[in-house]
């Protein structure tokens, strides 16, 4: 018999903090981007782009969230992988989404566990990891 304890998922009110932190990192550095958060089933919890953001921030952040969370793994860490060549450079997806490698995209766990991911589009690549790493940090 199995005593798995239950993990708690991303909440709303979680996607709103992760949201809300990114948001204020980009705005402390100068920088207008969009953020999307994902649960552990690739569900769209929030989203949120700037006014100011160009509109393809957007689908770039949604992709590198989507990215994260199908390979468990912060997308910056994913770069050589996917090159051509590389083993996950033709790596199909069971989300039916386009895998995007583009760092900026970060999975979310707790109590070790996948329980969603965040991903920043609209800096430069470093910057969107960077803003993307504060929100995550901030749930803990």
């Amino acid at each position: 018999m199995s005593t798995t304890s239950a993990v708690t998922p991303l909440t709303t009110q979680d996607a709103d903090l992760l949201v809300a932190t990114a948001h204020r990192a980009a705005e402390a550095a100068g920088v207008t981007v969009s953020v999307t958060v994902l649960d552990a089933g690739g569900h769209l919890l929030e989203f949120r782009r700037n006014d100011r953001a160009v509109l393809i921030s957007g689908e770039t952040s949604t992709r590198k969230a989507y990215t994260a969370l199908q390979l468990n793994a912060p997308t910056a860490d994913l770069v050589e992988a996917v090159q051509p060549g590389g083993p996950f450079h033709t790596l199909p997806t069971a989300l039916d989404r386009p895998l995007l490698f583009i760092v900026g995209g970060v999975p979310i766990h707790r109590d070790g566990r996948l329980i969603g991911a965040i991903g920043v589009g609209g800096g430069a690549p470093e910057q969107d990891h960077q803003f993307a790493t504060a929100a995550v940090e901030a749930l803990a």
